[in-house]
């Protein structure tokens, strides 16, 4: 299961190293990848969305989940 989200703040390779990072830690997180441009984030597994927005809050990216 894919969820995407809007996420603030992150602006290069090491900011996605550090928003995967504190990801790891997120139970059902199987994967996840960054678009920069856009300012997304799509988290593969089966994930609590508000935890997902949580861990990358707690590493200076607020996300909130981006609804179709």
């Amino acid at each position: 299961m894919e969820t995407c989200f809007y996420v603030q703040g992150m602006k290069c390779d090491g900011c996605i190293a550090k928003a995967r990072e504190a990801l790891a830690d997120v139970p059902g997180v199987q994967s996840a990848d960054f678009d920069l441009e856009a300012g997304t984030a799509v988290v593969t597994g089966d994930v609590d969305p508000q935890s997902v927005a949580q861990a990358l809050a707690g590493v200076g990216y607020p996300a909130v989940v981006k609804s179709d």
